[in-house]
């Protein structure tokens, strides 16, 4: 096919790429783009199956989604980028980077997660039932966000995530089990590149998600710091699953901080 859907902004140098989570879409970085285009080119993506770019649900993988992503940085002839992915896209970035490691030169990772190897049988069960996944979905999204976000987006991102065909949507939820039950743990720790983690969220016992606080940690923190000792981790506190929607200022600052780290 051809590139997936992106979008261009800035010329400076120093580029920044910017992918986008389950259900999500370019749009989601808007806040991030601008204010960092003065100093950086950007260059935000819909990943195949999502916004502008279409693709059938069985060419939709982390894989595929991080060969995509790699080949545009190929195509585009970009020199090293720092790649941000949020949520499902922090595995893609990890494997675009892999994937492309001359034209890579950070990670970042927005409030990323690991599923556990029992949510295979979860998401199956989920999928048997009549109108599951929709359910499912529908209680996710509403999960995702601190009481304090603003309604209207809360509701755009979830009547957004309800408008990905759902063949897509359970090969993707699929996709992530299996990808983290077998594949996530190695490829982060195969990075040789600088890492920062933004993470704002954990999911419970219950498989609930909460807010972290300051000093707290979760198991896929404690992953990436045994598998990336050198990985940074910045807690944002109070905000919900999209610290790039909820919280941008603080999102951004800690943006600028990483790249200025790896550009100097």
């Amino acid at each position: 096919m051809p590139l997936i859907h992106h979008v261009i902004t800035g010329a400076a140098s120093h580029p920044v790429v910017f992918v986008h989570g389950f259900g999500c879409g370019l749009t989601d970085w808007d806040s991030q783009v601008a204010h960092l285009a003065s100093r950086h080119k950007t260059i935000a993506v819909d990943l195949r199956g999502h916004g502008g770019s279409p693709g059938p649900a069985a060419e939709c993988s982390i894989e595929r989604y991080g060969a995509d992503v790699a080949e545009l940085l190929r195509a585009l002839s970009l020199p090293p980028a720092v790649l941000v992915g949020h949520s499902l896209g922090c595995r893609v970035v990890a494997e675009a980077a892999l994937q492309a490691p001359s034209h890579t030169a950070g990670v970042v990772l927005v409030d990323g997660s690991q599923f556990a190897p029992a949510m295979a049988a979860t998401l199956a069960a989920t999928f048997a039932e009549p109108n599951g996944y929709a359910t499912m979905i529908a209680g996710m999204f509403r999960d995702m966000f601190h009481p304090k976000a603003d309604r209207a987006v809360v509701a755009a991102v979830a009547a957004r995530v309800q408008r990905l065909p759902h063949d897509i949507g359970k090969k993707m939820l699929m996709d992530l089990q299996r990808y983290d039950a077998w594949r996530a743990t190695a490829s982060y720790g195969c990075l040789r590149v600088p890492v920062m983690a933004i993470q704002a969220t954990y999911a419970n016992e219950k498989r609930e998600r909460k807010s972290l606080q300051a000093g707290q940690t979760s198991p896929y923190l404690e992953m990436l710091r045994a598998t990336i000792p050198s990985v940074r981790i910045e807690i944002v506190e109070e905000t919900g699953h999209f610290p790039q929607l909820e919280e941008p200022a603080r999102t951004n600052a800690l943006l600028d901080s990483f790249l200025d780290s790896v550009f100097a």
